[in-house]
């Protein structure tokens, strides 16, 4: 099974970017992506019926920010939009699709750079998440987590670890829930295969970053440790374009 997950940054944009293209290219049997920025009533119904994917969207209340899709050729047996939670679920972060012997998240995580209140809703969102699924694996221990998490975790993570030590998206206690993360029964996929620097999955637009590979790898996927032997690859799409970040997959046998 071959599962991606991609930042489109608007997948609006992003269709007039190739995504169609991308999608038929790759055939994944699931796609998550975050950051839509749009409605699902704002998209063409031949784009909403192309392909053999089953579409499922959560917007933010907000017009125009945030939310996440997950597109799924394996009839999912449930779907959760969300947590249940208003203050996390307002901005169209969670999508939550449970299949007969795994459950996926795809998750659009906050960014903390903005301002302080900022950083503060990601590190609370970060923790409801840790808690969540603490009760959630005791029905499902098969989990996996995928989407943009605004976090590069180690300094192989991104190009200029010491320029950004006081930059949200590598603080202390940012980098710190990773660890969290992982210590409570979770694997970062990647990382199993991949042990190197210069790999990354976003790239500042501003300054042309993409050209000089000055990036972040802040889009993961990770798994619950009871996968962890049907996971057979993992990868990121660095040359495929159409948006600030790039798509990322893993292959596993569920």
């Amino acid at each position: 099974m071959k599962i991606l997950s991609w930042n489109v940054n608007g997948i609006r944009a992003a269709i007039k970017k190739g995504f169609v293209e991308f999608l038929d290219e790759e055939d994944p049997d699931i796609l998550c992506i975050q950051e839509t920025k749009a409605r699902e009533e704002q998209l063409t119904k031949k784009f909403l019926e192309h392909g053999p994917w089953k579409k499922y969207f959560v917007s933010a209340e907000k017009k125009g920010y945030s939310g996440v899709a997950t597109f799924t050729k394996i009839e999912p047996k449930n779907v959760l939009k969300g947590f249940e939670n208003e203050k996390f679920d307002s901005e169209g972060r969670t999508l939550i699709t449970e299949y007969e012997n795994f459950s996926l998240f795809n998750i659009y995580f906050p960014n903390g750079k903005a301002r302080d209140e900022r950083l503060q809703y990601k590190m609370d969102f970060y923790y409801f998440l840790l808690e969540f699924l603490e009760d959630y694996k005791k029905k499902q221990p098969n989990v996996i987590i995928c989407g943009d998490v605004n976090t590069a975790h180690t300094e192989i993570d991104l190009a200029r670890p010491k320029e950004n030590e006081n930059t949200s998206g590598f603080l202390p206690i940012e980098r710190e829930w990773i660890d969290k993360l992982l210590d409570s029964g979770f694997i970062d996929t990647f990382r199993v295969f991949n042990k190197e620097p210069n790999n990354y999955t976003w790239w500042d637009y501003k300054t042309r970053a993409r050209e000089r590979n000055v990036g972040w790898r802040i889009d993961y996927f990770f798994i619950s440790t009871p996968l962890k032997s049907k996971l057979k690859n993992a990868f990121i799409l660095s040359n495929v374009m159409g948006s600030d970040h790039c798509p990322i997959g893993i292959e596993i046998d569920l």
